[in-house]
């Protein structure tokens, strides 16, 4: 695995992972009992977005730690997935 596709592996983990972090904790407006005019109750009042970014990275860097250690350790390679025998063995 090479810088490029090291980062874009973090960058691919991170995004998920955010994802999955951000509905947690959050208050909406509904929640909280004060619903603004023209919007929904379930608009978000509180969402803690910079804690949850951080906790994003934290988690981020330990998932791309074990994924990047399982790819370079050779346990899971490509040809574990040519299921179709496509590609050729590698040693």
């Amino acid at each position: 695995m090479g810088i490029t596709s090291g980062f874009v592996l973090y960058a691919v983990i991170w995004f998920m992972t955010f994802l999955v972090v951000i509905p947690i904790r959050l208050e909406t407006q509904g929640d909280a009992g004060a619903v603004v005019p023209g919007t929904h109750a379930g608009a978000p009042e509180r969402h803690f977005l910079k804690q949850k970014a951080w906790i994003t990275t934290g988690a981020a860097a330990v998932l791309w730690a074990i994924i990047a250690g399982v790819i370079w350790s050779g346990v899971i390679s490509v040809n574990d997935f040519d299921w179709l025998n496509r590609l050729p063995d590698r040693p």
